[in-house]
């Protein structure tokens, strides 16, 4: 009797357990035409990694072999010896953009002396941040757009009082002037001759011309280039950059001095009139003024001289002048 009751309670489960599994079957309405059974394939990351279904990488990252260019400027501190060129030359960079970075840069360097120097292999400048700047304010100073500053230097806030950021410029194109034309459109980061053609009678350096002045240990030396041309050619500029002298100046008599968008300064000497004035950006190749004999001078010519800090450099070579 026992036995025959767990029979029937088996065969009552057993009934259940079927129409329970029909139920829930009829509730599964089939769908309309074909289903893509097919497993989701992989999906792309980043454009350069392939993840499965478990997310393992089935295809790897590109890892890049050469190290990244670096962006951070860079400090040189001067040792015993060391000129601008010879700096400049180790580090593979050009004496511009030391010059560039060193506003109100003085020589002879003086050892111990700190310098910024822009990252190699990018061509440009280091500016300080000022009190008061802000991106627009330097790229506006510099004739750069303000995305460029920022996306080089990582900028994401506001900027910090005596940081240290680069500049970066093109360098088949040179910097800009404030108004924002190219500086260079010529020969960028190169100076052109200021009379195309012109020949040039005497070079930088010591001479044996009694009516020159004693320099840097020598009796008698040539501080610029002298260029022969007649009374009245137009003077061009041989490179970009703002107008920041103009008038007589002893020996130099009537003159325009040009700080360029690197920071040094031309001379444009003994001319006989100017079309410039102080605060002005100048284009390379615009005229300037005209040769004269003004000053201590002995015949029309222009004297060019090139000054870093005050002290005279050769400005040779000039593009474009016969030697």
């Amino acid at each position: 009797m026992r036995l025959d009751r767990y029979v029937t309670h088996g065969v009552l489960l057993l009934v259940a357990a079927l129409i329970s599994g029909y139920t829930f079957s009829v509730h599964l309405v089939p769908r309309a035409g074909a289903i893509d059974a097919a497993a989701a394939g992989p999906v792309t990351v980043g454009g350069d990694a392939w993840y499965g279904r478990d997310s393992s990488i089935i295809k790897p990252v590109y890892i890049p072999t050469a190290p990244l260019p670096n962006r951070a400027p860079m400090i040189y501190t001067v040792a015993a010896g060391d000129t601008l060129d010879s700096i400049a030359r180790d580090l593979k960079i050009p004496f511009r953009e030391i010059t560039w970075s060193n506003p109100g840069l003085r020589l002879p360097l003086k050892t111990g002396q700190v310098l910024r120097i822009p990252p190699v292999n990018v061509p440009g400048f280091v500016v300080v941040v000022r009190k008061g700047d802000t991106l627009a304010s330097l790229a506006r100073a510099h004739g750069v757009d303000p995305m460029v500053i920022a996306d080089f230097n990582r900028i994401r806030g506001q900027l910090t009082t005596g940081s240290m950021l680069v500049v970066p410029v093109d360098p088949a194109l040179g910097p800009n002037l404030s108004s924002g034309v190219v500086a260079d459109p010529m020969a960028p980061a190169r100076f052109m001759c200021p009379i195309p053609g012109a020949q040039i009678i005497q070079k930088f350096g010591p001479t044996g011309f009694a009516v020159e002045p004693s320099y840097n240990g020598y009796l008698h030396f040539h501080t610029g280039v002298d260029i022969l041309a007649g009374y009245g050619t137009p003077i061009d500029a041989a490179a970009g950059g703002m107008v920041t002298a103009v008038g007589f100046a002893g020996d130099f008599g009537l003159r325009v001095e040009i700080t360029d968008s690197y920071g040094l300064v031309e001379v444009y000497a003994h001319m006989s009139s100017i079309e410039t004035a102080v605060g002005e950006p100048v284009q390379q190749g615009r005229e300037i003024g005209q040769v004269g004999s003004t000053g201590l001078s002995v015949g029309s010519h222009l004297h060019l001289q090139l000054e870093i800090g005050g002290a005279p450099a050769d400005p040779l070579p000039l593009i474009g002048c016969n030697a």
